[in-house]
């Protein structure tokens, strides 16, 4: 077995009794790649602390970010925690690495207005695509489901009279999340165009698409969509890409003082401690908070009036 090999091994592994996503063992895959090619030709056995700390260093010269850099040293120490175990090698060269600091990045989201006009412009479109694309907005604003979860939504995972979606996230976990009565609305008229795009191809999936071989639109394709969509509606793309939503979904629930374990069920997140980044207010609402509550403020509007 060669060094690659235990590659195969190691996801399996991951993929069996932990059952990881496949864009997660596409992930240490790539990752674990990357570094077996830097330490080439060293055998795995042979690798020491000081060839991943070379390899670290490499990373952040070419300019490569914490978060990326923290998420291969993580990849790293698993992949060798697991040759630990399996008696591959003795001990495990990246138990003392260090992990680079990383500040917290408060969500980017957009505003209610926003997801509006969008979901406006994709509603009067002509094509099916656009169709697909205000419900497929619109859903996921209104249930923050991840990317992933929203392309391969089979039509039977709505159910239609309590206003439920029945959701397969992270691990094969199930979850049901509550979507409004007017989203309701939209994806049933949505399904008329639907039914007639599939009337020759037979589909289950809710948004299929002819181009994809799984049958249902893609990820990249949703991606692409989103971008084009944005542009027709007068918002810059580069604010906008499909995690936005979800974020923009989370952060309305915790503005209007939502509970935050509800928010964390919903949005299938293992940790509260992923939940409670959304409780960031808003500038807007910060400053509005300041302006009615600050004595000053309060005090120059008498001065004023008088």
């Amino acid at each position: 077995m060669d060094d690659y090999d235990y590659i195969d091994y190691f996801l399996d592994v991951k993929a069996v009794e932990e059952g990881a996503a496949l864009n997660t063992l596409q992930a240490y895959r790539n990752d674990i790649k990357q570094f077996l090619a830097f330490v080439s030709p060293t055998d795995i056995r042979e690798v020491k602390t000081e060839d991943i700390e070379k390899y670290l260093k490499k990373l952040k010269d070419a300019g490569n970010l914490p978060k990326t850099v923290s998420r291969k040293i993580s990849c790293i120490r698993e992949f060798f925690k697991f040759l630990q175990s399996e008696k591959i090698v003795k001990e495990s060269p990246a138990t003392k690495l260090r992990t680079p600091k990383i500040g917290k990045n408060l969500p980017l989201f957009l505003t209610a207005e926003e997801i509006k006009k969008m979901c406006a412009v994709a509603k009067k479109g002509k094509t099916f695509a656009l169709k697909r694309m205000n419900v497929m907005v619109r859903l996921m604003y209104a249930s923050g489901l991840r990317v992933s979860e929203l392309v391969s939504l089979p039509e039977n995972a709505i159910n239609y009279d309590m206003h439920q979606i029945l959701i397969y996230g992270k691990g094969s976990k199930e979850r049901i999340v509550p979507v409004t009565k007017g989203t309701i609305s939209e994806i049933f008229e949505y399904l008329e165009y639907r039914d007639k795009f599939i009337k020759e191809n037979k589909n289950n999936w809710l948004f299929p698409s002819a181009r994809s071989g799984c049958g249902h639109i893609t990820r990249d394709g949703f991606f692409k969509g989103l971008k084009k969509l944005a542009i027709k509606a007068g918002i810059s793309p580069e604010k906008v890409h499909p995690h936005i939503l979800r974020h923009s979904f989370a952060t309305k629930l915790v503005n209007n003082k939502a509970d935050l374990r509800s928010i964390q069920k919903m949005l299938g997140h293992e940790n509260i401690v992923t939940t409670e980044i959304y409780t960031h207010i808003t500038t807007e609402k910060l400053i509005d908070e300041v302006k009615k509550h600050h004595p000053l403020t309060q005090q120059r509007e008498e001065e004023n009036n008088e």
